[in-house]
């Protein structure tokens, strides 16, 4: 991922230096669990300790690649270096197993070490999902469907159901992060022909991974594409909550805006505009999320026990998804946190159509005084487009509609126009998200 979209301890993950560590480990204890069943010399699995156990530096990381230049074959590479490192014990190390069983485990504790930054910021973004809903629990505002005036909800709870679907994408993230820390260390096509399973048993115990039960030389791609398409949940869920502050942030709108710092400027062009690019730049990113989804679910048809064609989509959605979702998750978190509230903006918006807003309880009421509900819905319905088309008062127009007001006196009427009603199990609602109201 380009470094305009990355932050440093995602990518340090899939920095060389992390995968031929974990290489390296996978291998060490690998020697570890063939020594204790006698299959090599203890000395040789202390050697490729004390030998191999130094930090991958630049120049260590630089020999692997000009190894490879030559042998086409980074495992191979890898072993070739480590065995300078280690001495003529390093012929020991690799006992029984093939390359599959370095990668594929590797990537399962790169993936877990991912979703462990992903928890860690969707944590981040429900703390402060939780403050904005509870600072504006009780700000009543004009709720919308099909982008059009519909009843009351209030601003806390555009927060609180964002809240709640984070919820459940952590739930779904800890899931796909169980899944995917599997491990594989069976041999060619995994039928352990060459390896003790007790060595595989061996190596997941130490890197917090649990064996593959049938690993068929690679470990199964369903894990993967279950992974990659709970990130991509993820991001359509930043992409609702961008969307909403993009929407409250039009100008005719203006209920809600992203920070616009001090110095900041809006437009080359023009100086007055303040534009949602915080928001916009979520959208797409998420875009780009989604699409790596795609990729992990088509690599899970491989060519019987194993090919490489996941390969190649694996070295970059790996990287790129984790990075680019770790970034929109903290920039989303900043966002929520400085998001600017219009209270007077947002009472406008509320109050625009005249009273509009009341036309069901209206509609309810009529039927609770023994009208049907169809001659009800047009008696409410005929004032209610006055009010679209000339800009009437609704209760004004209804007082002085005689079907209405025959079964509904103006006091009763009025007492309809409370706003009160339409928030009255907020707290309900509260409770069940954050467990307090």
């Amino acid at each position: 991922m380009i470094p305009r979209y990355s932050r440093p301890a995602m990518t340090a993950i899939w920095e060389p230096a992390n995968k031929f560590r974990i290489w390296f480990e996978i291998e060490a204890h690998a020697c570890d669990a063939l020594a204790e069943l006698g299959v090599i010399p203890t000395e040789a699995a202390r050697a490729v300790w004390s030998g191999g156990d130094k930090p991958y530096t630049p120049e260590r990381i630089a020999r692997i690649d000009s190894i490879e230049a030559e042998t086409k074959h980074d495992v191979i590479a890898f072993l070739t270096e480590l065995a300078e490192q280690v001495g003529p014990e390093a012929r020991f190390v690799h006992q029984g197993m093939t390359s599959s069983d370095v990668l594929d485990t590797c990537l399962a504790v790169q993936l877990k070490q991912a979703a462990d930054i992903l928890l860690d910021d969707i944590d981040r973004l429900l703390e402060a999902l939780e403050r904005r809903a509870f600072e504006t629990k009780d700000l009543a505002c004009m709720g919308r469907s099909h982008g059009i005036h519909a009843e009351p909800v209030t601003i806390g709870l555009k927060f609180a159901s964002f809240a709640a679907e984070f919820q459940r994408n952590r739930a779904r993230l800890e899931a796909a992060r169980a899944d995917i820390a599997s491990c594989a260390i069976s041999g060619a096509v995994g039928t352990f022909a060459n390896i003790d399973p007790r060595v595989e048993e061996r190596v997941a115990a130490r890197l917090g991974l649990v064996p593959e039960p049938v690993s068929t030389q690679v470990i199964p791609r369903d894990r993967h594409a279950q992974f990659f398409a709970t990130l991509g949940v993820i991001a359509s869920s930043v992409e609702r909550v961008a969307v909403e502050i993009r929407h409250l942030q039009r100008t005719e709108v203006r209920e809600a805006e992203e920070y616009f710092s001090p110095g900041q400027k809006g437009s080359s062009a023009m100086p007055h505009k303040r534009n949602p690019v915080l928001t916009e730049n979520l959208t797409g990113l998420a875009r780009l999320v989604r699409g790596m989804a795609i990729p992990a679910m088509e690599n899970v048809a491989l060519w019987h026990e194993r090919d490489i064609s996941h390969s190649s989509v694996e070295r970059m959605i790996g990287p790129d998804a984790t990075i680019t979702l770790d970034f929109a998750l903290a920039r989303l978190t900043g966002v929520v946190d400085k998001l600017v509230i219009y209270p007077e903006a947002v009472a406008r918006n509320l109050n625009q159509l005249g009273g509009l807003v009341f036309s069901q309880r209206v509609l309810l009421a009529l039927t609770q005084a023994g009208m049907s509900r169809e001659d009800a819905y047009k008696a409410v319905q005929r004032n209610a487009m006055q009010v679209w088309s000339r800009g009437a008062n609704f209760l004004d127009l209804l007082k002085a509609d005689a079907d209405v007001a025959g079964l509904l006196p103006a006091a009763t009427l009025e007492e309809l126009f409370d706003l009160g009603y339409h928030t009255k199990h907020v707290d309900t609602i509260f409770t069940r998200v954050f467990g307090r109201a």
